[in-house]
């Protein structure tokens, strides 16, 4: 079956290790299921995997990709939730949680195998393409809002870094849920999209809000985070789920984290049923995920180059 693998690391030039071609067929063990990938998104994750973070040369080649929407052995439109083990379903109970391809084959191929726990159906009014971008940046971006910060309709938020998979789904949900949205971007046009999908300002990158707001939503790290230290309220939450500026920010703002009593919150992806709330919320809402672009699986590389560069905003869409 064909697929976009990493068969080599290269931690300064990742795509170097990105290839397109056969693979073998899924082994799908008892408690497991075969699922027909119909669309993958990407996720910087994939990226990262290519630079040797969460796997080691051992598990090469690796098949990438945590995020799909297809159509299961039975015929059932469904949607694969990416974080294997945890639970103990589908493998021992004592092994700890990864996601699909930091030990098990990812989803950018014709078939993935997944333990049938993993998998939800695909609610009728979302497409393969648009429930593929969900079970990664939009479903951490939906437990960065609710369950870390605990935002409710009415509180303010800063959204860091408008164009990017979880942030540009912060926008989208925060609106939704009738927050008062904020976002900064260096891109003028990523501003005014910001602001077309529901942020009530956007502004450059460091520049001072209107007022402070209840939560920020971080994943720059170093290059963003003394903008949203300053940013919060007395009593505000910082939930932080990545940093692609850097992870080692100045330490000149811990004066202020204890005497303005700051919350920081690391955030990583979300539960199944966070996944099952979020498709949901999608459906009862109107709310459909930004999608930048949609690819066949064979160009994958242009997908993998786009989101390399940052020239992106949403999330690219793979189909098979």
């Amino acid at each position: 079956m064909f697929a976009a693998y990493a068969a080599r690391i290269d931690r300064e030039k990742p795509l170097n290790g990105l290839e397109l071609g056969e693979r073998p067929e899924p082994h799908v063990p008892v408690g497991w299921t075969a699922v027909n990938v119909r669309a993958a998104s990407l996720n910087h994750h994939d990226l990262w995997s290519l630079r040797g973070v969460g796997i080691g040369e051992e598990s090469l080649p690796m098949i990438l990709g945590c995020d799909a929407a297809g159509v299961d052995a039975d015929g059932n439109e469904v949607v694969i939730y990416p974080v294997i083990g945890l639970t103990g379903h589908g493998v021992g109970p004592d092994e700890p949680r990864t996601i699909l391809t930091e030990k098990y084959q990812g989803t950018f191929t014709e078939r993935v195998a997944v333990p049938q726990w993993n998998v939800l159906p695909k609610p009728k009014e979302l497409t393969f393409e648009e429930a593929a971008c969900l079970p990664t940046a939009w479903l951490t971006a939906y437990r960065m809002l609710f369950t870390k910060a605990e935002l409710r309709p009415g509180d303010s938020v800063l959204v860091q870094g408008a164009g990017g998979g979880v942030a540009t789904a912060a926008i989208v949900l925060g609106a939704a849920a009738g927050l008062r949205v904020f976002a900064t971007s260096r891109d003028e046009g990523k501003r005014r999209r910001a602001e077309e999908l529901g942020a009530e300002l956007a502004l450059e990158s460091g520049a001072r809000l209107p007022h402070r707001v209840d939560a920020v939503m971080e994943t720059v790290g170093a290059a963003t985070w003394s903008h949203s230290v300053k940013s919060l309220k007395p009593g505000g939450t910082i939930a932080i789920s990545g940093a692609t500026s850097g992870y080692t920010p100045s330490s000149g703002e811990l004066h202020r984290i204890f005497f303005q009593e700051l919350r920081v919150l690391g955030s990583t992806m979300g539960t199944k049923e966070e996944l099952a709330a979020l498709m949901s919320f999608c459906v009862a809402k109107g709310v459909r995920p930004v999608i930048d672009s949609t690819l066949p699986l064979d160009r994958a590389r242009e997908g993998f180059e786009k989101m390399a560069t940052g020239d992106l905003f949403g999330k690219i869409v793979l189909t098979v």
